[in-house]
């Protein structure tokens, strides 16, 4: 299968992070390309590619996929064997509507947060629907983890695209330095210690070097 996956900097774009970890998970090969962001001719090398002119895209011999959310179904979809999603029926729907949430919300900590890999200071004052998202963030990782029913430092035990769509939260509360309970603290730790997520991380901050 020919798989070519179309992001922006790794250090800014977390849209794309998903992307990336999403194939990651499924063991297939494929190929990237880095659009920057950002730029004067950035829409326009974007449009070439998709109409929606956002990152991060697919590009598959069943058409061009865009939207994280939807690349992530996908590759479910296409690698069953490599279970992306957990295998219990009920830990299954928690995941997915945990996924859900996070792409259709939390737009307190996403607007005043911003994704960068190399920010390493508190946001100061936080806004209070910052903190809202902060306490639903660890509510919902605990309800997570209440769902699991494999054993493992992730999410839901195993590895899956749980832990895909909140690896760029855990990157936002370390760099932004915000003081989490003992557990979620165990998590981010381990997205950090993730060979997927170092990866892109080094490459990222390579970003700023070159």
């Amino acid at each position: 299968m020919s798989l070519h996956l179309i992001i922006g900097d790794k250090r800014f774009s977390s849209w794309s992070l998903r992307g990336a970890l999403a194939l990651d998970l499924t063991g297939a090969s494929y190929t990237e390309e880095l659009i920057k962001l950002n730029q004067p001719d950035t829409r326009e090398r974007l449009l070439k590619h998709s109409p929606t002119g956002k990152v991060p895209l697919l590009k598959t011999e069943h058409g061009i996929i865009a939207d994280s959310l939807a690349i992530a179904e996908y590759l479910a979809e296409q690698f069953p064997d490599a279970g992306l999603w957990p295998k219990d029926v009920a830990a299954r729907a928690q995941a997915r509507s945990a996924c859900a949430q996070m792409h259709s919300g939390f737009f307190g900590m996403r607007g005043n947060m911003p994704f960068d890999l190399s920010r390493d200071a508190p946001l100061v004052p936080v806004p209070a629907d910052v903190q809202l998202d902060i306490e639903r963030m660890s509510a919902l990782w605990a309800e997570c983890r209440a769902a699991a029913t494999e054993t493992g430092p992730y999410l839901f035990g195993r590895v899956s695209l749980a832990d895909v769509f909140f690896a760029p939260i855990a990157v936002r509360l370390r760099t932004y330095q915000v003081k989490m309970p003992a557990v979620d603290e165990a998590y981010i730790e381990t997205i950090y210690q993730w060979p997927a997520f170092k990866a892109w991380q080094k490459a990222g901050l390579e970003e700023i070097e070159r």
